[in-house]
């Protein structure tokens, strides 16, 4: 998906200026900030120094180092969830003088992905496209790099713990209850096990509250997470149970807390995150535990399959 946008100079001069080459004085300015690393890097390496806010700003560039390139501080801003003051503060806590210089290493990195370096694909559509195809390009290009950035290991020890489980418990609040629920649809299908929490309510708190080492807890989260998913994966862990994230923060907090964990990729050119990755991870984990026995599933998905 082409992107074009005004890229600023680091330096001493304040004045933006349009288009610095790759191999130009931006490139070599930038580097020295981040002690020679990639930016991504150097914000993962420093992750705990950041405050609460400042860590939103960087979970979203490190997972969204495109957007990062090519938005303004206010786009940015708007799509982790913070103020624009947070990510200039962010970018001077950095070392940088501001935005700007945090965003030449953003894009000096994002020229160094280029798809002939990482055996990417050609971009969906021509250059000149509509938004629709630009958000369709973008879940294509999500699809793809979430399945790039997943190992059979991975998903093989999510989809044991799955099949595996004597009891499911899914937690995902906000747009997160609906990929809560449509697993827990799913996996009623293969006749596992599973309740979701999906909001504050007592009787969803009291289903927590009998978690134990028998249970299997998935927790769901975009961004920052909400704070009783983080409070359901510490209190697993607690209780010796099994846990698995699904996330589309690399530096995700329930990642912290998960024996497994599944990323996926939610870049979006439009006003909310995609999900189109995070639905065919869903459909994949179900598929996953029904692949390991077919003939054990027959029965029960004929029956479904004539409703």
């Amino acid at each position: 998906m082409s992107k074009t946008a005004t890229k600023s100079r680091p330096g001493a001069a304040r004045t933006a200026r349009r288009g610095s080459p790759a191999g130009g004085a931006a490139a070599g300015e930038a580097k020295p900030r981040t002690g020679g690393k990639l930016l991504s890097e150097y914000i993962s390496e420093r992750f705990d120094e950041f405050s609460r806010s400042q860590k939103d700003v960087a979970r979203y560039i490190v997972d969204h180092l495109d957007e990062a390139a090519f938005q303004t501080a206010e786009e940015l801003a708007r799509r982790a969830s913070t103020s624009s003051s947070t990510v200039v503060r962010f970018s001077q806590a950095l070392g940088f003088e501001g935005y700007p210089e945090l965003q030449q290493a953003a894009i000096e990195e994002y020229r160094s992905r280029a798809p002939d370096g990482n055996g990417g694909s050609a971009p969906l559509f021509d250059f000149d496209h509509s938004e629709f195809e630009a958000s369709l390009a973008a879940d294509h290009a999500n699809v793809e790099h979430t399945a790039r950035h997943l190992t059979r290991e991975q998903v093989e020890a999510c989809v044991s713990a799955l099949a595996s489980a004597h009891r499911v418990l899914i937690v995902g609040m906000d747009q997160m209850a609906f990929f809560a629920s449509y697993l827990r649809h799913l996996l009623a299908l293969l006749d596992i096990r599973a309740e979701v929490i999906a909001s504050p309510r007592q009787d969803a708190i009291a289903r927590l509250g009998r978690v134990d080492e028998d249970v299997l807890v998935i927790a769901f989260s975009a961004g920052r997470a909400h704070p009783l998913v983080v409070r359901a994966m510490k209190l697993a862990r607690h209780r010796m149970a099994r846990t698995l994230a699904i996330t589309d923060a690399t530096l995700s907090e329930i990642g912290e807390h998960a024996d497994l964990t599944l990323y996926y990729s939610s870049n979006s050119p439009s006003f909310t995150r995609s999900n189109t990755s995070l639905l065919a991870i869903v459909q994949a984990l179900a598929y996953g535990v029904y692949a390991r026995d077919k003939s054990a599933f027959k029965d029960r998905i004929r029956a479904f399959k004539l409703k």
